[in-house]
């Protein structure tokens, strides 16, 4: 199965799934990737089961998981009792146990002011995640400061509404967008 940059080449799109509801909308859609931003102790292996029986790529948000605690052992669980193809995480601690424990590992950072953005620099230095989720993602100029200062893919996330928002991310150096729009899901069609 291809990895995670592999399928961002065919489709920069990754769905983020914040309702069971719309799985199957995302599983349909042309998006490669899945960011999983819900679900519980009980149907996370379904869930998990479904979107790689559709040969897409699972990453699930382990912060917005129901039932698990969002220390080390949970965080272990997922990783060798789910088997997603990544980690996703605003945690430093869970970012290095996933790097750690062998995941591939997407550090969520939220970006709200000039001291956010520095203690994120500074975290991403620390921690050197796989990839960084930048959020909100309708800042292009925070995209190019935060990769030209820490050389780390970034993807954007949070108020993407439009084609053209996924465009200009990509222009700003973003390698990816995610959105929970499905109207965004299907933007190069």
């Amino acid at each position: 199965m291809a990895n995670f940059f592999e399928k961002i080449e065919i489709n920069p799109v990754i769905a983020a799934v914040n309702d069971l509801e719309r799985l199957d909308e995302a599983l349909d859609s042309p998006c490669e990737n899945i960011f999983l931003l819900t679900g519980n102790i009980f149907n996370l292996k379904e869930i998990a089961y479904r979107v790689k029986s559709k040969n897409k790529g699972l990453y699930i948000q382990v912060d917005l998981i129901d039932g698990f605690s969002k220390d080390t052992w949970g965080l272990e669980y997922i990783i060798k009792n789910i088997y997603p193809h990544g980690i996703i995480t605003t945690k430093s601690n869970l970012v290095r146990m996933s790097n750690d424990l062998g995941a591939f590992t997407i550090q969520r950072l939220f970006v709200l002011d000039s001291t956010s953005l520095k203690k994120g620099i500074e975290s991403i230095h620390n921690i050197r995640p796989h990839a960084v989720e930048i959020l909100p993602g309708i800042m292009p100029k925070i995209v190019k400061i935060i990769y030209e200062k820490t050389k780390i893919p970034i993807i954007t996330g949070g108020l993407i509404m439009d084609k053209e928002d996924v465009i200009q991310s990509l222009n700003a150096g973003a390698i990816a967008v995610s959105t929970s729009n499905k109207n965004v899901w299907n933007w190069n069609t």
